[in-house]
């Protein structure tokens, strides 16, 4: 009888579940594992610093398919358990617990890891990390009576926690060691507009500080920033950053910024091995390498990686977007590389806008919006075809961006 092929994904993630979720219905009928430290099933993470948060979404409503899904379409689901080596050339994963996996194909999506600070105090009750279920369930509990929390770190998930627990009715203090908010991904003039919009919802913002220690006996009492200032607060929460769950592999084929390397195609310097995800630095026909850590980049990798594994050899192209839901403010972004010049659409003074950014070529490779979601969405086509536009096409609000895609041969 003829053997039948093994696919192992390692992270099961919203990444590796989606892969393994496309595999079944592309219909791979060979043996699939799926395996994961997590003791839960692939879910979905961008809720759970917003309206999972907020308790507004249930537990779930989270999940990438019911639990019932992975039984009836025989995906072996190995949660609650840690890949402890993927040896890409015996093709085999060894658990922690010794067992070894053999594998025709392997897909690595262990997303990342977040950042912990090396700063007294630090392991406090009351100092709070967001990555997992538990985590957002543990800041919900902290929050149900508290009045005043601290956020250290004003990226995304910095800002929709302190948008979450201001709706909750909590005083927010916001600690960023860079001069506004969101400025490593957004720049500062559209950092700024975002900084605003926390001002006015009464979130306390101290730029260009960092944390001392957090003080406390047994559990958070106050947190003293390196400018000498002493901030009482009942729950912190700390998002400084997260680095690529990369040693799986012994850190072979690991990038500069830590991302396991892949090509076009998701596949890494080893034959029938793939990386997917947040892990993944893609070498991307449109902005050279690059890794993203987004949910419809997670999506849509897994999907991709999985007919790779099929035999698909098609380039991952897709142009970048995602979103964050702040308040009553939706900010949208296409593309990767906010550099060039930024032609505006809209008024960033009145937080409607759409910013868009050339190269200097007069290539489009990005857009960010506050409240204009359509044009984001219509750059997307242009950012993947490289075109280049004109910058007063590009800011006058009557001409449609569809207008600008050059007839396709």
């Amino acid at each position: 009888m003829e053997r039948r092929p093994t696919v192992v994904i390692v992270g099961a993630s919203l990444t590796g579940g989606t892969a393994a979720a496309t595999l079944r219905e592309a219909g791979f009928d060979g043996r699939l594992v799926l395996i994961g430290d997590e003791p839960d099933l692939p879910y979905e993470r961008p809720p759970l610093s917003k309206a999972y948060l907020r308790g507004e979404k249930r537990r779930e409503d989270l999940f990438v398919r019911p639990a019932a899904w992975w039984e009836a379409n025989a995906v072996e689901t190995r949660v609650g358990q840690r890949a402890q080596l993927l040896d890409p050339r015996e093709r085999t994963v060894t658990l922690a617990d010794g067992e070894r996996i053999g594998f025709d194909r392997a897909l690595v999506a262990t997303g990342v890891r977040n950042r912990r600070p090396d700063v007294p105090g630090a392991a406090l009750e009351g100092v709070h990390q967001l990555r997992r279920i538990a985590d957002a369930d543990a800041i919900s509990r902290a929050a149900t009576g508290a009045t005043k929390a601290v956020i250290v770190g004003m990226g995304f998930i910095g800002a929709e926690v302190a948008a979450s627990l201001r709706q909750l009715g909590l005083d927010v203090t916001v600690i960023e060691i860079f001069e506004t908010a969101l400025f490593r991904i957004l720049g500062a003039e559209i950092g700024r507009v975002v900084e605003a919009i926390h001002r006015d919802h009464g979130v306390e913002m101290l730029f260009s500080e960092s944390v001392e220690r957090f003080e406390g006996d047994g559990r958070l009492e106050r947190i003293v920033t390196r400018g000498g200032r002493a901030i009482e607060c009942d729950v912190a929460i700390v998002g400084v950053g997260t680095e690529p769950n990369a040693d799986l592999m012994r850190r072979e084929g690991v990038g500069a910024d830590g991302g396991i390397l892949v090509g076009p195609a998701l596949e890494t310097g080893f034959p029938g091995v793939f990386a997917a995800g947040d892990v993944a630095t893609h070498d991307h026909p449109v902005f050279g390498p690059v890794r993203v850590e987004h949910f419809d980049n997670a999506i849509k990798m897994g999907e991709h990686a999985a007919r790779a594994m099929l035999g698909s050899t098609e380039p991952f192209e897709d142009p970048h977007w995602f979103w964050s839901d702040q308040y009553e403010h939706n900010i949208q972004m296409a593309g990767v590389a906010l550099t060039g010049d930024m032609v505006v659409r809209g008024s960033l003074e009145d937080r409607s806008f759409c910013a868009f950014f050339r190269d200097r070529t007069g290539v489009l490779r990005a857009a960010v919006s506050v409240d204009k979601p359509r044009d984001v969405r219509r750059c997307l086509k242009l950012i993947r075809r490289q075109v280049v536009c004109d910058p007063a096409a590009l800011a006058d609000p009557g001409v449609d961006l569809r207008k600008l895609l050059p007839e396709e041969a």
